[in-house]
């Protein structure tokens, strides 16, 4: 019987962090797995176009599934990038009112926090909110300290829980879009619950889980359901120099509105600060083009925020679409052997380990059997390349480079990549198949010069190694 004809027990629509999160935890059953994607890597939708903070889940709306599976997805996230050697930098995060109305709601916005069971959250003055950050804009009337805010390298995650998982057994299948869904008749919990359709032939499955993000609500849609839609919202960002890195301790966040979080100035674990991003509804699932409008509103607010940004090159620009619904929480439910986890939002790498959690119970709560794997030992979780400033890099690793010369060989100078790391990224687990999916997993590329200098070289390693499609 060919690989197309075969009968899956779940199969995972979506390899984003939510979808890969998923993966990894039923890699941990007696199951045979699928996890698919429409684009050409893991983790290439949503995922990779975010603001790179690792929530407390502080704000979210006490009660919610969201505030739920936020605050328990954030503890566990803690705990699987120490082990997986994800960079994590607890800066904490400064909230900033400019003005009276906005310092009259720090007070809620605290009480919240502290239903949400985050109580570290603490009320700052204005002094103290300025030695803390002397370079902020003049105005600040309070603010709340949150401090277990964190920055994180965003693509090593959902490439880490994808890694384990097709180490652990899931069969990773990308460029598949789900074309169409066919239930097949019948309860038989051993026979096909659906057929899907794909470009590459069907796919028969017992279980389906619906993680596709911005095309969750299509999907959901060929598994009869109509419950909510899409509405992305486009957030543009921009990426300061490394040089600006000084001008900002803390991640700087704006008090909310109830239609967005607003323009936070961040540093990254990369050594640059990221501003944005903005928030606009529109129409078009693939439009991450960056716009004059709205660079422009971020340059002002940056200014205003920190006015030392105004004297900082940019290194770079980009967008991202946020999987927004008419709803205000996460869309999780269970339709018998059909799984849609929806609506997730900003919040989805912080809480990604909480939602597979939920999902794994909602699935054996309809009926899947999740017999852990006999193993004499659970697998070890992927250690991933260093790819923080914070750490030591392998240009600066004299014994590794003694080991190995490629190490020492530097191609992206801008910010100091190696040819051993790009040779290490095009024979790892789940190797980049697109120039892009190297940047994220190597630096390459992504500094001041955009690849000017070295896209090249980085061009030719990548055609040399990168696997045949």
């Amino acid at each position: 019987m060919s690989d197309s004809a075969d009968t899956w027990d779940v199969a995972i629509i979506g390899a984003g962090v939510v979808g890969a999160a998923i993966a990894r935890a039923l890699a941990s059953f007696e199951l045979r797995c699928l996890l698919l994607d429409a684009a050409d890597d893991v983790g290439a939708g949503t995922s990779k176009a975010n603001t790179a903070i690792l929530h407390t889940g502080f704000d979210a709306k006490p009660g919610t599934l969201e505030s739920r599976l936020l605050t328990r997805g954030s503890g566990l996230l803690r705990s699987y990038t120490a082990a997986a050697g994800i960079a994590v930098e607890r800066t904490g995060a400064v909230l900033v009112a400019w003005t009276q109305e906005q310092a009259a709601a720090l007070e809620s916005i605290a009480a919240n926090a502290r239903l949400n069971g985050y109580q570290a959250v603490r009320e700052l003055s204005a002094a103290d909110i300025y030695g803390r950050e002397p370079a902020l804009g003049p105005g600040a009337l309070a603010g709340l300290e949150i401090p277990d805010e964190s920055i994180i390298d965003p693509w090593s995650v959902p490439l880490a829980f994808a890694t384990e998982a097709v180490r652990g057994g899931v069969d990773l299948r990308l460029g598949v879009p789900v074309t169409g869904v066919r239930a097949a008749d019948g309860s038989d919990p051993a026979a096909p619950g659906f057929e899907l359709a794909t470009p590459r032939g069907p796919v028969r499955c017992r279980w389906a889980v619906n993680a596709a993000g911005l095309g969750s609500d299509t999907v959901d849609r060929m598994f009869g359901g109509d419950g909510f839609t899409i509405r992305p919202r486009k957030g543009e960002l921009i990426v300061y120099d490394k040089l600006a890195r000084p001008l900002v301790t803390s991640i700087l966040l704006p008090v909310p509105t109830a239609r967005t979080k607003g323009v936070l100035v961040a540093p990254t674990v990369f050594g640059n600060v990221l501003l944005g991003p903005t928030a606009e509804d529109v129409p078009d699932r693939d439009d991450r083009s960056t716009t004059a409008v709205g660079l422009s509103s971020l340059v002002a607010a940056g200014e205003r925020i920190v006015p030392g940004l105004a004297a900082e090159e940019v290194t770079a620009t980009y967008a991202g679409l946020r999987a927004a619904t008419e709803h205000a929480d996460y869309q999780i439910a269970a339709f018998g052997r059909y799984v849609r986890v929806a609506g997730i939002r900003s919040t989805g790498l912080s809480a990604s380990l909480g939602i597979a959690e939920h999902v794994l119970d909602l699935l054996s709560d309809a009926g899947l059997p999740l017999r852990p794997r006999e193993r004499d030992r659970p697998p070890p979780v992927p250690v991933m390349p260093g790819l923080a400033e914070s750490g030591r890099r392998p240009y600066q690793d004299q014994d590794r480079i003694a080991a190995d010369r490629a190490y020492g060989e530097i191609v992206c100078h801008c910010e100091r990549v190696t040819r051993g790391e790009i040779r290490d990224a095009l024979a790892s687990d789940i190797p980049p198949t697109v120039l892009d999916g190297l940047r994220r997993r190597t630096r390459a590329m992504n500094g001041r010069c955009q690849g000017f200098y070295c896209a090249a070289r980085v061009t030719q390693l990548f055609k040399a190694g990168a696997p045949a499609s």
